[in-house]
Order: C-alpha cells, then structure tokens, then sequence
C-alpha cells in the first residue's frame, strides 16, 4: 500500500512540472492544435512561420515562441491568423509553438 501512494504522489508531483499552454491537458501525454488569434485579412495566406520554447521539468525553459519571431521565421509581414502547439512528456518534457500564417 505505501509503495501505491508514493508511486500516486510521485506521480501528482511530477504531472504538472513541464507544462504548457494547452485548452485540455493530459497526464501522460499532450498533444494539442488550436487557434490563438485571427485578423480581418481576405488574402489567402501562403506562408507559414513558426517559433518555439520548450521546458524541462519545469525548472529550466527557453525559446522565444513570440508572434514577431514566428512571422520573422516565415518571412512573413502580413499576418492573416495565428495558431500554437501543445506538447507535453510525462510531465518532464513541454513545448510551445506559435504558428504563423500569412503573407
């Protein structure tokens, strides 16, 4: 029974370590597309950039997952919509990404 609870608090305390930005999360494992923001562009976009941060456990994180680094990376300098990316790895992994459409 104390080797079950420790594995669960283990468990708990480790869930929540390397996390990220998403709309529903897993405990496992995450894995998540969604919209961040859109403009009143008609243009069809044709390009795509993206930028990214990403965390271990929590503790360490880095990246630049800005909108102006994304466009930058796409060459992009109308932006028609945004969107990101979710990621997370038992807890321990966790990335961020913004994805940039425009023109």
């Amino acid at each position: 029974m104390k080797k079950l609870l420790l594995l669960l608090v283990g468990a708990v305390a480790l869930s929540g370590c390397a996390s990220s930005a998403m709309p529903v999360n897993g405990l496992l494992y995450g894995n998540v597309k969604a919209p961040l923001t859109a403009t009143a562009s008609t243009e069809k976009a044709t390009r795509v950039g993206r930028a990214s941060a990403r965390s271990i456990l929590g503790i360490i994180a880095s990246g630049d997952a800005s909108i102006q680094t994304a466009a930058r990376n796409g060459g992009i300098t109308e932006i028609h919509h945004v969107d990101y990316e979710s990621q997370n790895f038992f807890g321990v992994l966790a990335e961020f990404t913004v994805v940039v459409y425009g023109n």
